[in-house]
C-alpha cells in the first residue's frame, strides 16, 4: 500500500521568481487576522500542562495522525512534544495511548504559533514534516515560506527542521531563511525509522527525500507578535 506514490509534478522547475518579494513582504509584518476560536480553545486547554512542564518544547506542526509526535516523544523523554493539526479526522486515527510527554491538539498552526509566541513558550525544536507542497507555480503563497505566518515561525526560535520529497520546496524554504538572516543547511534525512506515514510511503516508492535544518537566531529580520 505504500510503494505507489507518484513524484511531485510541477510547472515550476526552479525556485519561484517571486520568492524574494513575497518573503520580504512578510518578514516585517505579523499576521493580523483574528485567531480561530477552536485554536484559542485548544491552546487554553493545554496551557497549564505546558506551564507545569517548565522545560523545552518540541512542536510538530501539521502532524497528521500524530505518528511523528509519538515517535518524537519516545526519542526525547525530557521534552514536551505538541503535535498540531487542523484535521480532527486525521488526529482521531491515532487511537493508541500517548506517551506522557506528548499532546495532540486540533488547531490552525499559524494561529497556534502566534499564541505560543505571545506566551513566550520555550521552543527547543520545531518539526515541519512533509507539508503539502502546493507545487503549481501559482501556489507560492500557500507554501510555508510564502505565508504571513512565516515571520511568526521564525520568531518562535529553536531548531527548525522541514522535510519534503520535493527538492524545490526545501530549497525555497532555505532561501527564505537566508533572507531572514538565518544560516540553514540542506541535506537528506537519515535512513532511520520513518517519522511519518508519508515518509514511509515516499521512501518505499523510491523518492529522494530532502530536509532543511536551521538553528534560528533572532538576529535576522524577524518581528514577533505584540
Amino acid at each position: 500500500m505504500y510503494a505507489n506514490s507518484s513524484a511531485v509534478h510541477s510547472n515550476q522547475t526552479f525556485c519561484h521568481p517571486d520568492l524574494a518579494r513575497t518573503v520580504a513582504r512578510h518578514l516585517g509584518n505579523s499576521s493580523q487576522r483574528p485567531l480561530a476560536a477552536h485554536t484559542r480553545a485548544a491552546f487554553d486547554a493545554i496551557a497549564e500542562q505546558v506551564k507545569a512542564h517548565a522545560g523545552p518544547i518540541i512542536l510538530d506542526s501539521y502532524c497528521g495522525t500524530g505518528m511523528s509526535s509519538v515517535l518524537l516523544a519516545q526519542q526525547n523523554s525530557k521534552h514536551l512534544i505538541i503535535g498540531i493539526d487542523q484535521s480532527e479526522h486525521r488526529l482521531r486515527r491515532n487511537d493508541g495511548e500517548l506517551p506522557p510527554n506528548c499532546l495532540l491538539v486540533r488547531a490552525d498552526c499559524g494561529d497556534f504559533w502566534r499564541m505560543a509566541l505571545a506566551a513566550q513558550w520555550n521552543i527547543g525544536q520545531h518539526f515541519l514534516l512533509y507539508p503539502n507542497p502546493w507545487p503549481k507555480k501559482s501556489q507560492l503563497k500557500r507554501r510555508l515560506h510564502g505565508r504571513p505566518e512565516f515571520s511568526t515561525l521564525l520568531a518562535l526560535g529553536g531548531r527548525v527542521e522541514l522535510r519534503s520529497n520535493w527538492q524545490i520546496y526545501v530549497e525555497e524554504f532555505g532561501m527564505a531563511l537566508m533572507m531572514a538572516g538565518q544560516v540553514p543547511w540542506i541535506d537528506q534525512p537519515p535512513q532511520a525509522e520513518p517519522l511519518t506515514l508519508f515518509e514511509r510511503k515516499y521512501r518505499d516508492s523510491g523518492h529522494q527525500l530532502w530536509r532543511c535544518q536551521c538553528s534560528l537566531s533572532h538576529n535576522g529580520q524577524i518581528t514577533g507578535e505584540q
